[in-house]
Order: C-alpha cells, then structure tokens, then sequence
C-alpha cells in the first residue's frame, strides 16, 4: 500500500467518459488521451471493456507499441457470467487477450441487483466473485475489484455487501473500489461507510468510484479520501453516463494544493487546465466556461470593486494564484468594471493614454452605448480590441465589403445554404462563392476564400464556437440577437461579438472582426 498522503488516481475517461451522451471517440482519439494522460502522470488509466466491442479490442492491440512512463493500464469486464465457468466465459477470455498488466472487475455488491437483474442467489454471486478474481490472479494480473451499487447495497443489507468485499479479498483483490453507481449517497454517509470499510479491511487499498447524480461526486470522493480511501476514481471533465462521474480536473486540485495529498507530480498541477481543454476538444464538447479552476470565467473578475481589490491583492477575491493550474487571470470589459480597467485595456494599445484623456470619455461612452444596444464584451475582448484601435486612430480596414448575398437551396442535397461575397482590396475586388451547412457556415466559407488570396495568414483561422442569444425575446421574430464567435489560429483563441436584428448581419459582424483582429496582431502587433 502507498503512504499515507499519496492518492492512485485512477482515471476512467475512456470507458466511462464514452458511455456520456454526445460522446464517441475514435480509436486515434483513445491512444491521444492516454499518451496525455500518462504524460500528465496518472497511475491508473482504464481504457475500456474488451469484451464490449470490436473498437476496444483493437484499441487494446495498438496501445501494446505505446511505451508508457508513468499509467497503467487496466482492461474492465465483469464476473464470470451466471452458471459459467470462468475458463469458459468469453468475456473473461477478452480481458486476458487484451494482456494488460492490471484489470478491473466489476461485482454485484446490491442484493437487489443480485435478484432483480442478475437473476441469481446471493451465494452464486460470491461465488462469481470470488472465482473471477481468483482466476485473473493465478495468471498473474492486478486485480481491482469495483464493488458495484456498494453503498445502496449496503444500506439495504450491510451484512452482504460487507461479505462481497471479504470475498473479493480472499480471492486474492489488489484493492477494493467502493461504487456510488447510482450517485445518490449523500458526503456524510460516504464518509462513514468508507471509515468502516477501511477499519475492516487494514493494510488494504481501498478506493472510491462517485457518480455526480447530486452533484456531489467530488465532495463524496473528498469526503471518501478523508475517511482513509487511497485509490480515487473518476474521469476528465466529470464526462460519464447520466450527470457524470467525479471530475478528476476538480478533484485533484483539491486534493493536492487544499489538504496536502500527493496525486501527480507536483510540477504537472500547471498543465491542469491544458488537460481539461485538450481532452474536451477531442470529446468534441463544449469546455465548461465555469468550471473550477480551468474554466474560463475560474478567476475572471467584472465587478468593479473586486476588480479594484484584486489589482490591490489578488488573494482577496482569489483563492489560488490561476497560474498554478495553468489558467489566467480575466478582467472582464463591462459597464460595471470601472474606469481603471477600461484605461489598462487601453493602455495595452497605446500606453500614452491616461484617464483624463479625452480619447477614454469616448472609448467608456461607446463601449456604454453599445451595452445598451445589447453588446457585451465580457466574453469578446478581441471585438473590444477593436473598437478602441479604431477610436485611437490606429486602425486601417483590411478589406472593403462592396456587397454579400445568402441563399437558402431547397430542396437542400449536400448543403443547405450558399453565399455569394463581393469584396475589395487595396482597390483589386474579388468576387467569391460557397456552399455550407447554414447561412453562416456558407458566409463565412465565401468571405474566407476572398481574403485568404490577399492574406494566407487567415487560413490558420477556423471558428471553434458560435453561440447565438435572443436578447428581446417579446418581439418574436423581430427580436435582436447577439451573436458571439470563438476563434482560434491553433496558438491563441479569441471572441467577436456581433448585434443585429438580422441574425446574418450580426454573424458578419462577428466574423470581420475575428478575421480583422488576425490581421491586426500579424500586421500591426499589439
């Protein structure tokens, strides 16, 4: 067993992160997240059921060439099936040829899922337990054994699900993974059970496995952790079935820098946040803005007394320096950030600028004006770049619009829409069309084929989000909307906003100052 302070994690992104609805990774997608996750410095790594599906049978082939230097990986299967011998149970045969070093199996510790889906007795089902691990362990495998439903389990009978876990020990289990399947176990429960299981079971690895069903999968995994549990399961992101499983991202952050707990290598804690974002751009989800210590907005400030507070101290509105995650610091540009912040942001452009400039009246008077027309610069400080370049005289348009149109094509065969952009270039015009899935897509196609023949630059750019909010919903169709852009060029990512009754025009707008702001960091620099 690992001293005291050290905690296995123990992640499960790859099989229970891919049973999150919305997400599907391919087999390259896998073998990216493990070289990260062990690059990251996890112990354990499970990678997925053998015995589920061709993928992972592949996948389990192709990870064999990788050379990992800090994970192991751990192929999941169940017991032995009812009435099999697990010599004979093909799923068994699956995780041996998957010939990983560790495995995990998952046991009925609920005696109502030993009658009611199993459909067997409680002595057959230690049985199952017991002949499984017994027979991995012969082979030379390290066994975890995931107690499943083990707290209802043990809240309807203590008595059979305590005797799960002792049969699983005497069958040779390297460690005792306690399930929250259902997500419903309050923390205080957690921590008593946990406490008891651990007294029970001395010199033993015993671990903790949460479902976020009440939003309480961290704090129950925490609470886990403090009545002696060393091994702590859960996946990037909280990504699992139903509301998700306990969010490594969280967990360990806590764990390590709030109660003294050594996870992973003290100088991995500043890729946290680079983790987070990377395994969610492979998952193809949308990061969580708000998030714990890697979101977007996890130390962003608007107000303008903390704002004020936070230029004084950080640690009064902070409760860790970003950097130690590898987040930043966000002072936020808005009608109630105050005076100061406004000036630093313009200051950053033009440092000659002080707050009795006539030139910072008009820049905090507009930027006031459009609020109320229903911009917000808040999430899109690359359009508020702009605005105070083109204030201070230090802007030069890039391009001229001369005229765009947009067709819907119905009936729609491969594409749904088509743009036509007409636009103008140190007086040469260029004309250009493009198809796209939606008025937007098509647009922004066109006027990218325009300018990418005056400006390569730009065919580094690609949209990685678009979000559309009606502001004045009581109009109907009538309504107003603001249209926020994230882009990227691979290195950094910035947001436009866009306001207009016309939801194209208000994408255009958007999308002329991401590609504008691209041009004006390469041709002018900040």
């Amino acid at each position: 067993m690992e001293d005291n302070k050290t905690i296995i994690i123990y992640d499960s992104t790859l099989r229970d992160g891919a049973q999150a609805g919305g997400i599907s990774y391919t087999l390259e997608d896998k073998l990216k997240i493990v070289e990260r996750l062990d690059k990251f410095g996890v112990k354990f790594i499970e990678a997925g059921n053998p015995g589920s599906n061709i993928k992972d049978q592949e996948f389990f082939a192709r990870v064999k060439k990788m050379k990992l230097k800090n994970a192991t990986l751990i192929a999941f299967g169940s017991t032995r099936r009812v009435g099999i011998d697990v010599k004979d149970d093909p799923n068994i045969q699956s995780l041996i040829a998957a010939d990983t070093e560790a495995v995990a199996i998952f046991g009925k510790s609920w005696d109502f899922h030993v009658k009611e889906v199993l459909k067997t007795t409680e002595d057959e089902n230690l049985q199952m337990i017991y002949d499984t691990i017994k027979y991995l362990k012969s082979l030379g495998k390290y066994v975890v054994f995931d107690a499943e439903h083990f707290f209802d389990g043990y809240k309807n009978n203590r008595k059979y699900a305590l005797e799960t876990l002792k049969v699983a020990k005497e069958a040779g289990a390297d460690s005792l993974d306690l399930c929250d399947t259902n997500g419903g176990t309050f923390p205080m429960d957690i921590y008593n059970i946990t406490k008891e299981v651990v007294e029970m079971f001395p010199g033993t690895l015993i671990g903790i496995h949460c479902h976020n069903d009440t939003g309480m999968a961290v704090a129950n995994s925490i609470m886990a952790v403090l009545a002696g549990a060393r091994q702590v399961q859960g996946t990037i992101n909280g990504y699992g079935e139903r509301c998700g499983n306990a969010d490594l991202i969280t967990l360990i952050p806590n764990l390590q820098l709030k109660l003294g707990f050594k996870c992973v290598p003290d100088e991995n804690i500043k890729h946290l946040t680079s983790l987070s974002r990377y395994v969610a751009e492979i998952a193809n989800m949308i990061p969580n803005e708000r998030a714990p210590y890697v979101g977007a907005y996890a130390f962003t400030h608007k107000a303008g007394m903390h704002i004020d507070a936070v230029k004084k101290n950080p640690a009064s509105f902070e409760h860790i320096n970003p950097e130690i995650v590898g987040n930043t610091r966000r002072i936020v540009l808005s009608e109630v950030a105050g005076r100061s912040t406004i000036l630093d942001k313009i200051r950053e452009i033009d440092p000659t600028v002080t707050k009795d400039s006539p030139v910072t009246k008009e820049i905090i008077d507009e930027l006031k004006r459009l609020e109320n027309e229903g911009y917000q610069f808040e999430s899109a400080e690359a359009s508020f770049e702009m605005l105070i370049r083109k204030k201070l005289g230090l802007y030069q348009p890039f391009f001229t619009l001369k005229e765009f149109k947009v067709l819907i094509n119905e009936p729609a065969v491969e594409y749904s829409s088509s743009a036509i952009v007409k636009i103008a270039v140190d007086g040469v015009t260029a004309i250009t069309a493009a198809e796209g899935d939606g008025p937007v897509h098509a647009l922004d196609s066109a006027l990218r084929k325009a300018l990418e023949k005056f400006y390569p630059e730009l065919k580094e750019v690609h949209l990685v989000d678009y979000k559309v909010r009606v502001l004045n919903a009581e109009t109907a169709t009538a309504a107003k909307v603001r249209v926020l852009i994230e882009s990227t060029d691979g290195k950094d990512t910035w947001t436009t906003v866009g306001v207009s009754t016309d939801i194209v025009n208000a994408s255009w707008i958007a999308l002329v100052d991401s590609l504008e702001y691209k041009l004006c960091k390469e041709k002018v620099g900040k």
